[in-house]
């Protein structure tokens, strides 16, 4: 226990000895203080000698802070029994040393009732070591309110302990007051209630004051606060500064602060340096920095050493350890051993780590199997999970079952999951939520949900409003955005549709480009109509060429118009060959006139 004087005639004199640990390395200014203090030690021993109280209490107190215990106790008794309650504190912190807890409570109780905020404190604290809250919180709060800074954290400690609301005015007090760890609880305290009042949901911004607190604990050098300060400027944006606190606190030991600034260095590219904070925390046992190492090694193509960090992360409790093992032996094609350490992930109630596990067990066949871990890991919030439980239904024809689970995964973001609902509102004609769940899903960036989207818009389109001298103005609709935001993301029936809309209002090169774009992805349809556009132009061999494309892709269409083109050119036999195949793809009108065409070809070749 510290040395527990009066503030008046012990804290604020200045005058206890430090003692060096080797005469060869002070320093000029070092030699000149310790000189000071033997006299200054010299001066109130001779007045002690001559009988002063004071020059007793204040000698008593230097020589037990410099451990001189047999030397301070002969004159802390002298003074204590001429009544100075500095050296009756000072006397009780000295029998505490020495294992006399009770003799010492007694002479701290002879100084706090004589007024020493200090012994108040001592007795406070003693008494709550013995369970004795109530004459714990008695002392205590004698201290706390003369004024002692000690005393209104110890009083706030206990007072938090037994969850009573008076707890915040005194940490706030012995904060105020420069208590560093009173700093940072009143800042953890201000920060979990911001957290409850606003749902845990504060949009990454924590209060001023809660800065404050953090700030002011974290500049007296508390760690947990540098930590807590750097999270929350790095949420803010300010990175440089938020650095700098993890710094400050990965320096002092943190090993959560060495972690947070690893992930800084990294997001900054500089994986070296991030690498050598996330060992810095992983050797301290932070599981989250054993990870972070893992998956650099594994990005670097070195899985025996990320399979040896993710171990050490598991082992630190991490359980983000074992789904990453079951992730690297599952891309290794080590099935059996993904499987087990997904499990192990999967029972400590690691959601992606039993989703992953469904997934393995349905490719494997086994749907019994994996059914309850997918709806395990979706009723623990995973909305991967949620979305593969409406495939498994789905794929058993259960439509309703299906749809309720593709509606939870699409409440929570899925994208694919918001498509299916729209498709499937879509079927039950109900074109209002079907339009709703398409634009969530195409916003989200699925191709396919733009191009149903543009449909739905499509259909309901008005007629384009004629010029008064009967040519069309084109306006630009909202399903032409969604047709070319699909398009432009690869989907071939909306590049087609761009296509078709080009053509319409005379661009010709226009259309030509996405017609050119889905026949090249393999659009059939791209295919016969950059054909027809071609022919238009005057580029008949060329267009044979597209035609054939779509053709050999089963375009009834493109088949009739190649037997049309070799029938013109005289080549019989190949037009027939191409009316044969247009008859066998259809549809019914392309197949009539193809017969139609086939027979009179047959005919010619048999004259």
């Amino acid at each position: 226990m510290d040395v527990m004087g009066d503030k008046a005639t012990l804290f604020e004199t200045g005058r206890f000895v430090q003692p060096s640990s080797r005469e060869d390395t002070e320093t000029p200014d070092e030699t000149g203080e310790i000189a000071d203090e033997a006299a200054e030690e010299l001066r109130q021993r001779l007045a002690a000698e001559a009988g002063d109280v004071e020059a007793m209490s204040v000698l008593g107190a230097m020589l037990l802070r410099r451990g001189d215990l047999d030397g301070a106790e002969s004159h802390l008794r002298a003074a204590t029994a001429a009544g100075d309650r500095a050296a009756a504190n000072n006397l009780g912190v000295l029998l505490h040393q020495r294992g006399y807890a009770d003799e010492a409570a007694g002479w701290w109780r002879i100084a706090a009732v004589a007024g020493s905020a200090a012994a108040a404190h001592a007795l406070g604290r003693h008494h709550r070591e013995r369970g004795d809250e109530p004459a714990a919180e008695y002392w205590l709060r004698q201290s706390a309110e003369q004024g002692h800074t000690l005393g209104a954290y110890a009083l706030a400690d206990l007072l938090e302990h037994r969850g009573d609301a008076g707890a915040e005015k005194w940490m706030r007090a012995a904060a105020e007051r420069g208590h560093r760890e009173a700093a940072y609880r009143l800042a953890r305290a201000l920060d979990r209630k911001a957290a409850r009042d606003t749902g845990g949901d504060d949009g990454g911004q924590a209060p001023d004051e809660v800065e404050q607190w953090y700030r002011q604990a974290a500049a007296r050098g508390h760690r947990r606060a540098a930590l807590h300060l750097g999270t929350i400027l790095e949420k803010r944006g300010e990175l440089k500064e938020a650095g700098r606190w993890y710094l400050t606190s990965a320096k002092d030991g943190e090993a959560r602060a060495a972690c947070a600034l690893g992930f800084l260095l990294r997001d900054a590219g500089d994986t070296e340096n991030a690498a050598v904070w996330w060992l810095r925390a992983a050797q301290d046992g932070d599981g989250n920095a054993a990870n972070a190492l893992g998956a650099l090694h594994a990005e670097r193509g070195e899985t025996q050493t990320a399979e040896r960090w993710y171990r050490a992360a598991m082992d630190a409790g991490d359980v983000n350890g074992a789904y990453n093992l079951g992730l690297l032996c599952a891309e290794q094609g080590r099935t059996a051993q993904a499987e087990q350490w997904y499990r192990r992930a999967a029972y400590a109630g690691h959601r992606e780590a039993a989703n992953a596990l469904a997934i393995l067990l349905l490719r494997a066949g086994d749907e019994t199997g994996a059914e309850p871990w997918f709806s395990k890991a979706a009723e623990a919030g995973s909305v991967d999970a949620a979305f593969n439980l409406g495939i498994l239904h789905a794929g058993r024809g259960e439509e309703q079952a299906a749809l309720r689970w593709y509606e939870r995964a699409a409440a929570a973001g899925h994208t694919e999951a918001a498509l299916q609902v729209g498709m499937a509102r879509l079927r039950a004609g109900d074109e209002q939520e079907a339009e709703r769940h398409l634009r969530c899903a195409a916003g989200g960036g699925s191709a396919e949900a733009a191009y149903r989207l543009a449909t739905v818009l499509d259909a309901r389109r008005p007629p384009e409003p004629a010029h008064e001298l009967g040519e069309p103005v084109h306006r630009r609709s909202e399903c032409e955005e969604w047709y070319e935001r699909a398009a432009s993301q690869g989907h071939r029936r909306a590049q087609v549709r761009v296509g078709m809309l080009a053509a319409a209002r005379g661009d010709v090169v226009e259309a030509a480009r996405w017609y050119r774009e889905a026949a090249e992805a393999g659009s059939r349809n791209g295919a016969f109509n950059l054909g027809l556009l071609l022919a238009r132009e005057g580029s008949e061999p060329e267009a044979a060429v597209w035609w054939t494309r779509a053709a050999d892709a089963g375009h009834g269409r493109a088949a009739l118009r190649l037997a049309l083109v070799y029938a013109r050119r005289g080549e019989l036999a190949e037009g027939q060959r191409w009316a044969d195949r247009a008859v066998a793809l259809g549809p019914a009108s392309v197949a009539e006139r193809a017969a139609r065409l086939r027979d009179a070809l047959r005919q010619e070749l048999s004259a």
